[in-house]
């Protein structure tokens, strides 16, 4: 099991790390986890992109500090603070038709258990006017993790958002860049590890998942900071 920590010296080529890993674990045949706080930047998804208001919703972003870019995995926008967490886990698959909900299940009741472990019990299942709304999240006094996937024909990304402590400024941003997107948002859907009685500290948090992730695997860890 390769894990990569740290994160990138650029939006641009943190993706790419997470990219190249996903490509490693279709040709190496060895899975991969990173769980890391990317970059301070709002992530619109491909609907966002396509759809009315999107011009608006990027400056809105860009004049409060969030640096608009768009991503190929996931559905609706996301925005990670520079404190926000995520996770990936890069497998190797022999078939892209078979496993797809196996993998999120996996990948949820993982994260659950971590979170459980730190004081968390979080459910299955997200509020009503949620960000990134999706079938995959996991909820406690409001949304605190989606989770979304990426297959290609040799493996497959299972990857998501956890909010840590930053829940405020998350949804004071999401607010109106959902309303320029004319997507139903509340912004008292947002939740976080900390509003629900666990740790504010990301690295602490990070530790947690990335343990549950790993499991029993034998892991070697490689520093991503470049």
């Amino acid at each position: 099991m390769h894990v990569l920590r740290g994160r990138a010296g650029s939006i641009e080529a943190d993706r790419r790390v997470t990219a190249e890993m996903l490509t490693a674990a279709g040709e190496e045949r060895e899975p991969a986890v990173r769980v890391w706080t990317p970059s301070r930047q709002l992530a619109f998804g491909r609907r966002d992109a396509n759809g009315p208001g999107y011009e608006e919703a990027r400056r809105i972003a860009e004049g409060r500090g969030f640096p608009a870019v768009e991503r190929s995995v996931g559905g609706r926008a996301v925005a990670y603070t520079g404190s926000t967490l995520a996770f990936a886990h890069a497998v190797p698959i022999e078939d892209s038709r078979e496993g797809l909900t196996a993998r999120y299940d996996g990948a949820s009741e993982r994260v659950r258990r971590a979170l459980a472990g730190l004081g968390v019990e979080t459910e299955h299942g997200e509020p009503p006017e949620s960000f990134c709304p999706g079938t995959h999240s996991l909820r406690e006094d409001g949304k605190v993790v989606g989770i979304a996937q990426r297959v290609t024909s040799r493996a497959a990304l299972v990857s998501g958002i956890v909010i840590v402590a930053d829940r405020e400024e998350i949804a004071g941003v999401l607010s109106p860049v959902y309303d320029a997107l004319s997507i139903p948002f509340d912004p008292g859907s947002v939740g976080s590890v900390a509003r629900a009685g666990g740790p504010s500290d990301p690295k602490a948090v990070a530790r947690a998942i990335e343990d549950e992730l790993v499991g029993d695997a034998r892991a070697t860890v490689e520093r991503v900071d470049r």
